[in-house]
């Protein structure tokens, strides 16, 4: 039997289908558009066909993300705080700290010895300690996101960069190159001061090892290395940081099938079919 979990996010959506050993079949990443419904029955689609499969044949299908409730064909929606959890405990499963960096969101969440959540914090409502804020700060230096981690790597120091408010930020940077200030360097201060907002608000749970970094800030190295600075001990991250949401999602299905829950295969063709 497999099982499907798609996590819609703000800014990528992603979806997982992984088998009765908990073992990944396929997975997809996608980024997130304005219509959600339409892209997470197109995401979906996208995956079925990898693997040869119909929606029938999927024993559940579990939506999380802040876009959950737009997936009418999924049997159920669970928070993304579950499933991230649940997703990282199936790769790192010694975790007790999830320090998850999103496009427009930052979380911790703990666990306890059990595995389960007993604690979690999130920022949500500023750009600062996210995904976005390195975006824009990125488009103000000229570079690619994706080689921010990189290039701060070759820092030989750090410029204090003060303010968090991305707009504010924005002028800092703008100060910082007109001083003379290198790229490298500033990028480093960006990663220093996203670390250090985002540590302190996952302090308040207590950080303990083994901590595991999640989303698309796993992905950068600079960042990274200043959330270890900012612990005090190496962190881990996943082989692909994107999809722990998906796949605790999918897990979370398994879980549920395994306690007696029956997929509603009418009411997923009918959230199937209005879309086509």
């Amino acid at each position: 039997m497999n099982f499907a979990g798609i996590d819609i996010g703000s800014t990528m959506t992603k979806v997982v289908i992984c088998n009765e050993h908990e073992q990944i079949v396929t997975a997809i990443i996608g980024p997130t558009g304005a219509e959600h419904r339409h892209l997470a029955l197109a995401v979906m689609d996208e995956a079925l066909k990898k693997t040869g499969m119909v929606f029938d044949q999927l024993g559940f299908i579990t939506a999380t993300g802040y876009g959950r409730i737009n997936v009418p064909f999924a049997d159920k929606q669970i928070t993304e705080i579950t499933c991230h959890a649940r997703g990282v405990r199936a790769v790192v499963p010694s975790v007790r700290i999830v320090i998850d960096i999103g496009g427009q969101d930052s979380k911790g969440i703990k666990l306890g010895l059990d595995g389960r959540v007993s604690n979690f914090v999130m920022n949500d409502k500023c750009a600062a300690g996210t995904g976005r804020f390195l975006e824009v700060i990125a488009e103000t230096l000229g570079i690619n996101l994706a080689d921010m981690g990189d290039l701060s790597m070759q820092a030989q120091s750090a410029v204090q960069i003060s303010n968090t408010c991305t707009v504010f930020a924005e002028h800092e940077v703008t100060s910082r190159l007109a001083e003379g200030a290198k790229i490298p360097e500033i990028c480093a201060g960006l990663h220093e001061a996203i670390a250090g907002r985002v540590v302190n608000m996952v302090r308040t749970l207590g950080i303990e090892k083994d901590v595991v970094v999640t989303g698309g800030g796993a992905k950068n190295r600079g960042l990274v290395k200043a959330i270890e600075g900012k612990v005090g001990f190496p962190v881990l991250t996943p082989p692909e940081p994107l999809i722990t949401g998906a796949l605790g999602a999918a897990l979370m299905g398994k879980d549920l099938v395994e306690k007696g829950a029956v997929p509603d295969h009418e009411r997923r063709l009918e959230g199937v079919t209005f879309f086509k």
